[in-house]
Order: structure tokens, then sequence, then C-alpha cells
């Protein structure tokens, strides 16, 4: 007859006593197990991740905002009345005329008393690049 090995004892009759090389503990006495919370890790990485995401958006949107804003003042001058050629660099104003069309001009909107919409700088790539404050137009 085969002795009875109390309950508390691990024992394997392929292996033996294999109590030590076992992954969780076997006694009474060890540590309990506890369950890690993945959940709130979970949930924090969920968090984490959707900031990051609304904050690339929030730069993508403000940059297509400035690229349509862009388009639309190029697509203003590139329609409006001109009789020169305009020059790379330099800068020029366009005024509304009293006809309700948009013209372009080299005077300075401090010398000229006309509606003035804005003043531009022509780059390189024959973009027009509006110039918002006064300092930048000397």
């Amino acid at each position: 007859m085969k002795s009875k090995i109390p309950d508390n004892v691990v024992f394997s009759e392929e292996n033996g006593y294999n109590a030590n090389i076992l992954a969780y503990p076997t006694s009474v006495g060890a540590p309990a197990i506890k369950l890690d919370n993945v959940v709130d890790w979970k949930n924090i990485g969920i968090r984490n991740v959707n900031k990051e995401f609304e904050s690339k958006f929030n730069e993508l949107k403000a940059e297509y905002e400035k690229l349509m804003q862009e388009y639309e003042w190029n697509e203003i001058l590139y329609n409006a009345k001109y009789s020169f050629e305009p020059i790379i660099g330099e800068i020029y104003h366009l005024y509304l005329a009293k006809d309700g069309s948009n013209f372009l001009s080299l005077i300075h909107p401090d010398h000229w008393n006309k509606e003035h919409i804005g003043s531009f700088k022509l780059n390189s790539n024959k973009k027009w690049i509006k110039i918002d404050s006064k300092h930048d137009i000397f």
C-alpha cells in the first residue's frame, strides 16, 4: 500500500518532490498571489496615447489652417490687378479698389489714402507671403 502524502506537500508520481522548481508558491506560508491591476494600467496608457493623438491632431489642424490661409492669400494676389512683373523679395501692398476689385501696388499704405488689405512679399517659389507687422515692411 502507498504511503499517504499530506495535502500541503507537493509531490508528483513522475517528478517526486518538486516544489522548488515550480513557478508558483506551494506552501501555506508563501506570499499571496496578487494579480496586477491591468485595467488601470490600460486606462492610463489609453489616456496618454489619446493625449498624444489629440496633440498631434491639433498640430496638423493648425498647420492645415495656415496652409489654407496661405492658399487663399495667393489666390487673391494672383487674381489681383497689377501692371508690372513682381520681383522676388520685394514688398508689395494689396488694396481694395472703388469697384470692389483688388490691386497690387508698390506704394506704402502710409503714403496713400486707399483701403489697405495687406502687405506681401514674393518668395523664390513664386508664393506670396503675408507680412503681418509694420516693422517687417521696412
